[in-house]
C-alpha cells in the first residue's frame, strides 16, 4: 500500500499506566481512526495500553524508549516511517520533581531538564520533519501551572515546564505557516487516573467531585485541536476543574 493510501499514525511519547493521560490520548486518537505508536519507559505499562486498544479493533504498536535519549527518538521515528505516514505528534512526558530548592542536586534538575525539555525539542524536530513530509499535521505539548509561574519546591520542574512551552511557541512561529499546528495545553489541576489514586488518594478524596480532570476529557480537548480549522487555530489551552482556584 502506498504511503498516500496508509492509514495515518499518531504518536504520543510518555505513556504509562493504562488509566494515565497518554493512554487516554492514544484511545481518543485511536476511535477516530487512526493507528497509534506508544512510547515510554516501560514496556510493560506499553504493551498493557497496545492490548486496551487492539480489544476494541484499534491498531497500535509499543515503542519503548527514554525521551531524552536522541537515538531512542531517532529509533522510533524510523520504526514510525515504515509503518505509516505520521500526522499527529504528542509529547506527553511529565517528570515532576518536588524538591526543597537548596536541597535539589545538580543531577535531578538536570534529569528533569533532559526530559522535559531537550526530550521535547528532540521530539519535535524528528516529528516536525516526518509532518512536513507528510503535507503537515498537528504536534501538541502537554504542559502544566509550573509553565507559567516557578514556585517552590517545583523548581527544577518549572524550569523545564517553561522551556517546553516556549519551545512549543517557537515552533508554532516557524512551523504553522509549513501547516503543522502547534499547540501547548496546560493542565491546571489533578488528573484523575492511576497516579493520585496510588500515591495520593487522600488529596484525590478531598478534591471531591468532578475535583480533578476527567482522563477523557482531556483527551476530547486535545481531539479537538487536532480538529480545528487552521483559520482559527489555538497555540495554548488552559484545562481545569471547575473548581480549581486560579
Amino acid at each position: 500500500m502506498s504511503s498516500s493510501l496508509a492509514k495515518e499514525v499518531v504518536w504520543i511519547t510518555g505513556v504509562g499506566a493504562v488509566e494515565g493521560l497518554g493512554a487516554a490520548l492514544a484511545r481518543r486518537f485511536a476511535q477516530g481512526g487512526y493507528k497509534v505508536a506508544v512510547s515510554g519507559r516501560s514496556p510493560e505499562k506499553l504493551n498493557a495500553v497496545v492490548r486496551s486498544i487492539e480489544a476494541v479493533d484499534g491498531e497500535a504498536l509499543a515503542l519503548p524508549g527514554d525521551a531524552g535519549s536522541e537515538a531512542d527518538t531517532l529509533a522510533a521515528i524510523q520504526r514510525i516511517r515504515e509503518w505509516g505516514p505520521l500526522k499527529v505528534a504528542i509529547f506527553n512526558v511529565g517528570n515532576s520533581v518536588v524538591a526543597p530548592t537548596l536541597e535539589l542536586s545538580t543531577e535531578l534538575f538536570e534529569q528533569t531538564w533532559r526530559a522535559s525539555t531537550l526530550g521535547g525539542f528532540i521530539f519535535a524536530r524528528e516529528t516536525t520533519r516526518l509532518l512536513l513530509e507528510n503535507g503537515g499535521g498537528t504536534l501538541l505539548f502537554t504542559g502544566a501551572t509550573s509553565a507559567l509561574r516557578g514556585k517552590p519546591p517545583f523548581a527544577a520542574f518549572a524550569a523545564a515546564k517553561a522551556g517546553l512551552r516556549s519551545l512549543s511557541q517557537s515552533f508554532a512561529r516557524e512551523f504553522g505557516p509549513q501547516n503543522v499546528h502547534v499547540a501547548h495545553v496546560v493542565i491546571d489541576g489533578a488528573i484523575n487516573g492511576e497516579r493520585i489514586r496510588s500515591h495520593a488518594p487522600q488529596r484525590f478524596e478531598q478534591l471531591g467531585d468532578d475535583g480533578t480532570l476527567a482522563l477523557d476529557d482531556i483527551a476530547d480537548a486535545y481531539w479537538y485541536l487536532h480538529s480545528q480549522p487552521r483559520s482559527a487555530w489555538t497555540q495554548e489551552l488552559d484545562l481545569r476543574p471547575y473548581k480549581e482556584p486560579f
